[in-house]
């Protein structure tokens, strides 16, 4: 393990360590890993911690972590597309972790819990952190919001500070090199912002920076609940207008969610990557809006769900989910649980009535064409 600071010593590097091994987490790979070849304020090999699974390879039980290390691809999460070799799949999360001072976490929030404590034992005592996880954590005792990367930097100690990575950036398409933008935001301080943003932009994947760590990170959750209501839209068979409408209602309660909850948040944060864009690429392509049009179509096939309850919900969710994301997890049905929480809680469920509709028709039986008489403004702070 390193002794000395390395953020605080120009002849320290950083050494990444990846946590999380989907195909997001294969698709960042590909970036980070090529970035930490050539940039000199890094190791070139970057550790990327895998589940381990058992993959059938021609009739033979082979363990992931061996795919990867051989073939250099993540077959069952990102395949046909070439990891370098640098990144190095390891199994056991203390070795893949030991010594890092950059880790990037990429993985469903609800397994954070249990593999933090083994993460702060490994790494670095400087380390600090991006997280690309989209979703928020929700405090139990006071029905209060609280940012994933808050409670990552709770678990890892005092010392360690934590930004996020958010933006309009579907996996697939990062990974096959289209043209797309992405949104650093991080309060590391100088150098090491800039030294950070280094390691994620690449030529085809452009990385802003912004200071706005709560507004950037909000923006990546929520806009997975509204994307379940353009889901909807798609499943009713409308057009481009109703789901502008739906994403311009939907930016509106994002914004207002964020300033009702957090400090700081700045109007910039709605239109970088991270906020507009994402939005709209989410309710175009993203996992969230193809499981909702599944779900709607066949809610609408059995006469739009007469006779649904909370339960029969719950089970077509899954079935979809199993279905269609094949061992991927739909954030955005979370989500919309915890944010109806926390708006109950708070007795401002009235001022949201598009993410208010988006979870009665998810998980209360609400007919699926009910859908547009959400896409209203509520103007009440």
């Amino acid at each position: 393990m390193m002794e000395s600071n390395p953020q605080m010593s120009s002849e320290q590097v950083d050494r990444v360590c990846i946590i999380g091994s989907g195909n997001w987490g294969s698709a960042i790979a590909k970036m980070v890993g090529e970035n930490c070849e050539r940039l000199p304020l890094c190791e070139s090999r970057v550790n990327m911690w895998v589940y381990e699974e058992m993959i059938d390879m021609d009739g033979i039980a082979t363990k992931l972590t061996d795919i990867i290390n051989s073939r250099h691809e993540n077959v069952k999460y990102l395949p046909g597309v070439r990891i370098p070799e640098n990144v190095v799949a390891v199994s056991d999360l203390k070795e893949a972790c030991d010594g890092a001072t950059l880790l990037i976490f990429v993985l469903p929030h609800q397994f954070l819990p249990r593999l933090l404590p083994t993460i702060r034992e490994a790494a670095h005592p400087s380390c600090r952190g991006v997280s690309l996880i989209k979703g928020l954590d929700f405090d139990k005792e006071t029905k209060m919001p609280v940012l994933i990367s808050q409670s990552i930097a709770d678990a890892m100690g005092p010392e360690f500070q934590c930004g996020v990575l958010m933006g309009a950036n579907v996996a697939s398409e990062v990974a096959a090199g289209d043209m797309c933008e992405s949104t650093l935001a991080s309060d590391f301080g100088p150098p090491v912002d800039e030294m950070t943003r280094e390691i994620f932009d690449y030529p085809t994947f452009r990385v802003q920076h912004v200071s706005d760590i709560a507004g950037a990170e909000v923006c990546g959750a929520l806009k997975n609940v509204i994307a379940l209501g353009a889901g909807f839209i798609d499943g009713l068979g409308y057009g481009g207008n109703t789901k502008a409408a739906l994403l311009r209602v939907g930016l509106r309660e994002m914004a207002k969610f964020c300033r009702m909850f957090f400090e700081g948040v700045k109007d910039d944060t709605f239109t970088q990557s991270c906020g507009m864009a994402d939005l709209i690429t989410t309710c175009y392509g993203g996992r969230n809006r193809r499981c909702a049009e599944a779900f709607a179509r066949e809610r609408i096939n059995s006469d739009d769900g007469l006779g649904f309850i909370g339960d029969d919900c719950e089970v077509l969710w899954k079935r979809i989910e199993d279905d269609v994301l094949k061992g991927q997890k739909l954030q955005g049905t979370l989500t919309a649980k915890e944010v109806h929480t926390v708006l109950v809680a708070r007795d401002g469920l009235d001022k949201f009535p598009l993410m208010k509709r988006i979870h009665e028709i998810s998980f209360e039986g609400k007919s699926i064409a009910s859908i547009v008489d959400g896409i209203v403004v509520d103007n009440r702070l």
